[in-house]
């Protein structure tokens, strides 16, 4: 393996929304453990995570994806949706150079340049269990939305595979919480693509008693959220893949045949 600390950024770092890096100390380590969350029974206990010192393989640029021994998942054998590299290539499992607790059981070690390494496996399966959840709506009862440059194109896509109504961009306040507001909806459940970015869409969902889905990256704090797909929630590519699994396992689930290829949720820069 390589012993260049510095790669492995280029695909995740090359595609990084720039107006997100304002907030990445918007949360920091908390001790607060939290709540119990509805739908997150199947929560597993964080994975050990290596010493720190480990060598970091090489990741090549952006078209042309990582080298397979980028150490981001335990050694069990995992049955993936997609194969690691393809994560991999996409920078899903970078995280921040900031942890909360919250967030730890998602974390599979920290690399010598400080960033946290986020569990790919886990990921894989919270994908799947957050399709299952969702195909217990009715399409149009599930509402996504992302205020981030980086995850408008992916949540639409996503929005418009499945069925559902997006709300991207700003959030209108009132849009979940106000009958007199003229853009005033009801949905049985939200997705969003950042509870730091999103946070007025969570607020909202909360009040009402909605139930919240959200990408979470190392930085995340998750007492608002009732099921974390953790996941790198700043880069391009990272989005469009997991958007583009969530779609497509959750039409899975409805017995619907998907139809998108990840090419679709991908936006230009």
């Amino acid at each position: 393996m390589s012993g260049n600390d510095n790669e492995g950024l280029d695909a995740a770092e090359s595609d990084v929304d720039p107006a997100e890096t304002a907030d990445a100390d918007a949360e920091t380590e908390t001790d607060d453990a939290s709540p119990a969350e509805a739908i997150e029974a199947e929560a597993e206990p964080a994975a050990d995570a290596p010493e720190a010192g480990a060598e970091e393989s090489a990741e090549e640029p952006d078209d042309e994806g990582p080298s397979l021994d980028e150490d981001v998942m335990s050694d069990e054998e995992a049955d993936l949706l997609i194969p690691v590299d393809d994560y991999l290539g996409a920078g899903v499992h970078i995280g921040t150079q900031q942890k909360t607790k919250d967030m730890e059981r998602f974390i599979h070690r920290v690399r010598t340049d400080g960033l946290y390494v986020l569990d790919v496996s886990m990921t894989d399966r919270r994908i799947r269990t957050a399709a299952d959840f969702l195909a217990n709506y009715n399409p149009e009862q599930i509402l996504v939305a992302s205020s981030r440059q980086y995850g408008r194109f992916p949540a639409e896509k996503f929005a418009e595979a499945v069925g559902a109504r997006a709300r991207t961009g700003r959030f209108i306040p009132g849009t979940l919480t106000n009958p007199k507001y003229d853009g005033y909806i009801e949905p049985d459940v939200v997705v969003v693509t950042d509870p730091i970015g999103d946070s007025q869409a969570v607020k909202e969902a909360i009040t009402v008693g909605i139930p919240v889905i959200a990408m979470c990256d190392s930085n995340n704090t998750t007492s608002n959220v009732d099921l974390v797909i953790p996941t790198n929630n700043k880069g391009r590519k990272a989005l469009s893949v997991v958007y583009w699994l969530l779609a497509n396992e959750t039409l899975d689930r409805r017995g619907a045949e998907p139809t998108y290829a990840l090419e679709d949720f991908e936006s230009e820069i």
